[in-house]
């Protein structure tokens, strides 16, 4: 693979991250149209955005300044599941 096939490859990662990301927010306020097993108020919905968003900003900030694909990815893994664990733990307090 050359760098610009890689270039592409994480223009296309960055796209479908910050479409997970859109899509994880909006999912809670569709379905609370439709039943009143999910409730989220203001206030989960600003804590989501900004651990989802803070995560998202993180990886694109590392990314910009590192040129190692290999770093990149671990380094984007490694946020995703610190952000999955915080998700985890505020959502039924698993490590209680």
């Amino acid at each position: 693979m050359t760098n610009e096939d890689l270039d592409q490859l994480w223009k296309a990662l960055r796209m479908l991250g910050w479409a997970a990301v859109a899509l994880v927010m909006t999912a809670p306020a569709v379905a609370m149209q439709f039943t009143r097993e999910v409730n989220w108020t203001a206030s989960d919905f600003i804590f989501a955005g900004v651990l989802l968003i803070g995560g998202g900003a993180v990886i694109e900030l590392v990314a910009w300044r590192v040129r190692n694909p290999v770093i990149r990815i671990g380094f984007g893994l490694f946020v995703v599941a610190v952000v999955g664990l915080i998700w985890v733990e505020a959502a039924v307090g698993i490590f209680h």
